[in-house]
């Protein structure tokens, strides 16, 4: 298995929403569910290392396809140690279903869904704040702006509307809830998000000068 030694050359480069520290916070949390829902540990911790191990380079265009990139790049590092193809197969798995915004792979093993819902839980509650307003920043957009009525009736932004982290967590966070797999993870969750939420309620008091 991978040393997070090795792991932590791997993310060197990578921007501040998907480096080591997030990772490492991913592979812990993988391992509490792992346990919680009896997931095999070893394909778990491996695949929380790998996950993001390619294509997180900050403004790539690869950033899309990264969990295709890390699942071969997984491959490779997993054969190079002499592991077994089935498992190196589990692996790749994980890391391909992985990414929220693709349906083309759902997670279908246990392990695939203890791995997807560690790395959602990761955009919830404080640090999820953090990072919601970090992935706003890298991409040049604001912290908040008021959404338009077709982006809150329909999710689609108008011409030249921008997308703040405000947008980001109307769009996606709200809705990680419901697109968790393990029971445990749906349970951390309810608390994460009304954190968040209660940010964002606070966030707008304090620009109307409410409070």
């Amino acid at each position: 298995m991978p040393t997070f030694e090795q792991a932590r050359q791997w993310y060197a480069g990578a921007d501040p929403v998907h480096d080591f520290d997030h990772i490492q916070r991913v592979y812990h949390m993988a391992e509490r569910l792992a346990r919680a829902e009896g997931a095999d540990l070893e394909i778990v911790r491996t695949a929380a290392l790998l996950h993001d191990a390619q294509g997180t380079l900050p403004g790539g265009e690869a950033r899309k396809d990264h969990h295709l990139a890390s699942a071969e790049f997984a491959g490779e590092v997993l054969a190079a140690e002499g592991w077994p193809a089935g498992r190196i197969a589990a692996v790749q798995h994980c890391v391909r279903a992985h990414r929220y915004r693709d349906n083309r792979e759902k997670p279908a093993s246990i392990e695939a869904q203890v791995l997807f819902d560690a790395d959602k839980l990761d955009v919830l509650g404080a640090i999820g704040v953090a990072r919601v307003v970090a992935y706003a920043a890298l991409a040049g957009q604001p912290t908040f702006s008021q959404p338009s009525p077709r982006f809150l009736e329909h999710g689609e932004k108008e011409p030249g509307e921008p997308h703040s982290a405000y947008h980001e967590y109307l769009f996606k966070l709200v809705k990680i809830k419901d697109r968790l797999f393990t029971e445990t993870a749906r349970y951390i969750a309810v608390e994460r998000l009304a954190y968040l939420r209660q940010y964002f309620e606070v966030l707008q008091a304090e620009l109307a000068g409410e409070r």
